[in-house]
């Protein structure tokens, strides 16, 4: 007759033994107190006694280990405990299924509960200095819709659905997607995202800037530089990082079809001299917002067949001296022809490598939802897993150290 040896140790004990994974590592830092009371005590069960804490990690679990939709996410529950366990599942009692964690997702995407969240995480950050807001950069990414294709002229105009998009990639190649935009504000030093928003394809990048700046600063100190390539050349968006904010734009000039510059200034808005000379920079004033520039004769750049007496009696040379309120696109602190804000520019990249990041590694652009809010959901957690990785990173360096 065979008899069944019970058990040693049980299923917690043996997992001392074994190497911590990286969900584990995660969950140890994790403080889901905000998530918790995001549900009242009706709905902190489901309807088979799922709980929802342990559903939000295994979402979480999905886009760590690249698991492509919620019928591998629940195969992967049924084959690996480890996994399960790590979740905060029973591994005695069955998994949800794919449907329990659709209407899960739809009922995280229909609340608020997930974008408190990720605000409490960002605060999180910026109390341990993980998160600096002096350098912002902003950009907007292309999402592919899970939705079928549809002629652009059938496309619905009410902000909640996919349409058609188009922009220029960094080669200058003219690229078309049927789907939606990410756009995101974020800390250019630490590379991680401050705040997001979801839109239909077809919205100018421009047109989210002054929101997306609005639930920054809501939740973050005001910063001293925002960095957007030239396709936020606007008026309305310099004016508000300069008044609202108080800090400066860095933005690169769109000439928008302009065959000369503005009389008396060069192509990056340095001054030249009545000969036709570029002046030289010669520093500024941040406190009275004043650029300064001299002759470019006297401090030995050119050799200018008049002289330097021309424009002015003084040994000193001529002066020119530019307030950048007098014009906020064209003048700005520091310099647009100066290594300090090409260096302030490159900064912008930043935003670059999270989009990377998030497409490559957390699964941004592989939609399997419909609809703006569950999208928005998506992008939501992928960025909420890409804190939570670097927190949990930070931790173990630290405990290493």
């Amino acid at each position: 007759m065979y008899i069944r040896q019970p058990s040693l140790f049980s299923f917690e004990e043996l997992l001392k033994y074994e190497p911590e994974t990286r969900l584990s590592k995660i969950f140890n830092t994790l403080d889901l107190t905000i998530f918790c009371k995001g549900f009242s005590r009706r709905q902190s069960r489901g309807p088979k006694g799922h709980d929802k804490v342990a559903m939000f990690r295994a979402l979480i679990g999905k886009l760590i280990y690249g698991i492509s939709n919620n019928v591998k996410l629940v195969e992967r529950l049924n084959s690996d405990l480890r996994f399960r366990y790590d979740c905060g599942f029973d591994i005695i009692k069955r998994p949800p299924s794919e449907s329990t964690f659709s209407r899960f997702f739809a009922q995280i995407a229909e609340d608020e509960v997930l974008q408190k969240f990720f605000d409490q995480l960002v605060k999180d950050c910026l109390k341990s200095e993980m998160i600096k807001t002096t350098n912002l950069a902003i950009d907007s990414s292309e999402i592919d819709a899970y939705e079928k294709t549809v002629p652009k002229s059938k496309c619905p105009d009410d902000g909640k659905h996919a349409n058609w998009g188009a922009k220029r990639d960094s080669k200058g190649n003219q690229i078309t997607w049927f789907g939606y935009k990410i756009h995101a504000c974020v800390d250019a030093d630490s590379e991680l995202p401050i705040a997001i928003t979801v839109t239909p394809a077809s919205n100018h990048d421009s047109t989210e800037t002054i929101p997306l700046l609005d639930k920054t600063t809501k939740i973050a100190p005001k910063p001293d530089y925002v960095m957007l390539d030239m396709g936020y050349d606007q008026k309305d968006i310099y004016e508000y990082i300069h008044h609202k904010l108080q800090a400066q734009a860095i933005i690169p000039l769109n000439k928008r079809g302009e065959k000369l510059p503005p009389e008396g200034l060069d192509t990056n808005r340095t001054p030249v001299c009545s000969l036709g000379f570029k002046m030289v920079y010669w520093g500024c004033d941040k406190k009275n917002g004043t650029l300064k520039f001299r002759c470019p004769h006297v401090l030995g750049k050119v050799n200018c067949p008049l002289g330097s007496n021309w424009c002015s009696n003084s040994n000193y040379g001529c002066v020119v001296k530019k307030n950048i309120k007098e014009d906020l696109r064209n003048f700005c602190i520091p310099h647009r022809d100066t290594k300090n804000w090409k260096n302030l520019y490159d900064k912008r990249t930043s935003v670059e490598r999270l989009f990377a990041r998030l497409k490559e590694h957390l699964s941004a652009n592989n939609l399997k939802v419909r609809g703006i809010k569950k999208v928005t959901t998506h992008l939501l957690l992928c960025c909420i897993t890409l804190i939570l990785g670097t927190i949990a990173i930070n931790a173990v360096n630290t405990k290493v150290a």
